[in-house]
């Protein structure tokens, strides 16, 4: 071998040992140093939903006590046929009576003078149940009312003349004892 090979081999054994001496410093000095330890963030304090506001305390509604001073009912002559200023009676009627749906009623019929006390009694029973029919459309319970007809038994005013007869065809409500 001559001197050139020889030269050659140990330059090139040389230079890979170099190399590879060189690659693990590479690597050595390519590695990280470790990341310095930061101190845990400070704990996050948890906020709690504030509790909804809570409304005032609605005083209860007075319970409305119903007014059962309710007019009379007027019917035409001879007629268990209400008259239509009753109607406005009757609507008030039922909204005080459905304030306390449990309360019993006298549907008291009566009459003016003219006809015999029969046709009377039976006219002013019809006239009850009338106003009855009314409250019962109206979605109250039937079993609330009782009937009575008087006839002309027992007249508000004279029957003399023709407006005290027409005060006197009427139907009074009552609350039942």
């Amino acid at each position: 071998m001559n001197i050139t090979k020889k030269l050659f081999f140990t330059a090139l054994i040389g230079l890979s040992t170099l190399t590879m001496y060189s690659c693990k410093t590479k690597k050595l000095a390519a590695k990280p140093a470790p990341a310095p330890v930061a101190p845990p963030p400070p704990p996050v304090e948890e906020k709690k939903p504030e509790p909804a506001p809570q409304p005032a305390a609605e005083k209860p509604v007075p319970e409305e006590k119903p007014n059962f001073n309710i007019g009379n009912i007027q019917f035409e002559f001879n007629s268990a046929v209400l008259k239509t200023a009753s109607f406005a009676i009757l609507d008030k009627a039922v909204a005080e009576i459905k304030k306390a749906p449990n309360t019993k009623f006298v549907l008291n019929g009566h009459s003016s003078a003219e006809g015999t006390p029969e046709h009377n009694m039976s006219l002013s029973i019809d006239r009850a149940n009338s106003v009855k029919s009314y409250f019962v459309n109206a979605g109250i319970n039937a079993a609330n009312f009782s009937i009575v007809g008087h006839g002309e038994k027992e007249p508000i005013t004279s029957n003399a003349t023709e407006e005290g007869r027409m005060l006197n065809r009427r139907t009074e409500i009552k609350v039942q004892n």
